[in-house]
């Protein structure tokens, strides 16, 4: 089995250095490499090439629009039997690609996604938030599994692997941003193919590195959601509002303690509580007081960003009907 990795860039230099790196030291070697340079300033194209006697390398430069479209580029070129994405921001385990042409030659799957994990040389900050991103206490639960609240598991972008076969027949991205691979997979099922999760094939993804720029991304997150919902509207479960549930829960909270509310020892005690299995559970997981501190952080923004991203286009494009 020959892979096509494609790798959509824009403005982060390092990041590509970092990934290519990881890919030279894979341990199944049948694989190209295209990285798809979406109108940068910041060119990355000499880091890029300087691994051409390392790896199979391609490189191209394209004007900005989009990493959904950026991969469709990745695709045209591409000379693979099967394409796998990654974001710039991954670094990939050694024996990945080994593991994955082993399961895909054993389990037949004509598209699939894999989790992500916080690697031990990243922030307390990016561990804290990748926690915040896979654990089942945040709707990061839903991620990253085979049966879920969800509903059927989608491949996300970060890492994820589409047949030629499914290129040829459902095509590329049709949307740029905004819930682009949850829309792509969908249309990847409904076309009859079959998608799975190889849950041994997980990258290392570094996501963001401050809580400002993590904040930005979930307000995002939260608004592709209601992008989705306009193409598939039965996509929408009970669980995607939940963040939006926590926020007005933690609005109503703050005002309950503003107007000395009897309500507010209740909610008070049940923040807590939250809180504290949030800092139970990282604490088991990454083995450091710092993280799991930080953990309650990240977890409480993701929600509540998530959640006013959700409720803002929920609001505009659901109840008042506008698109723009």
């Amino acid at each position: 089995m020959f892979f096509s990795i494609i790798i959509p860039l824009y403005n982060r230099p390092q990041e590509i250095d970092e990934l290519l790196a990881t890919l030279t030291r894979q341990t199944y070697t049948a694989f190209e490499v295209l990285v798809i340079e979406d109108g940068s300033t910041l060119g990355a194209k000499d880091i890029v090439m300087s691994y051409q006697d390392d790896l199979d390398i391609h490189y191209y430069f394209k004007e900005n629009a989009g990493q959904g479209f950026a991969r469709n580029y990745g695709f045209e070129k591409a000379k693979g039997d099967y394409f796998i994405i990654f974001d710039s921001d991954c670094l990939i385990p050694s024996n990945y690609l080994e593991l994955v042409k082993n399961y895909l030659y054993e389990h037949h799957l004509d598209a699939y996604g894999g989790p992500d994990a916080a690697h031990t040389s990243f922030t307390p900050i990016q561990k804290a938030i990748s926690y915040a991103m896979t654990s089942v206490f945040t709707t990061g639960g839903i991620r990253g599994k085979k049966k879920n609240a969800g509903g059927q598991f989608h491949p996300r972008s970060f890492n994820m692997g589409v047949s030629r076969k499914v290129w040829e027949k459902v095509g590329g991205f049709v949307i740029t941003r905004l819930g682009e691979d949850i829309e792509y997979s969908i249309r990847i099922h409904e076309a009859g193919f079959k998608i799975g999760l190889i849950p041994a094939a997980k990258v290392y993804h570094k996501r963001r590195t401050s809580f400002k720029q993590f904040w930005k991304q979930l307000h995002f997150f939260g608004r592709a959601r209601i992008n989705i919902y306009q193409f598939f509207p039965h996509t929408l479960k009970a669980v995607h509002f939940f963040p939006a549930l926590f926020t007005l829960f933690l609005i109503f909270t703050v005002l309950a303690n503003l107007f000395c509310s009897i309500f507010a020892v209740w909610f008070n005690w049940l923040l807590l509580i939250y809180a504290l299995l949030i800092f139970i559970d990282s604490l088991f997981e990454n083995k450091s007081i710092k993280v799991a501190f930080l953990s309650i952080i990240a977890s409480f923004v993701q929600l509540t960003a998530y959640g006013l991203g959700f409720m803002e286009d929920f609001w505009k494009k659901i109840i008042l009907k506008k698109n723009k």
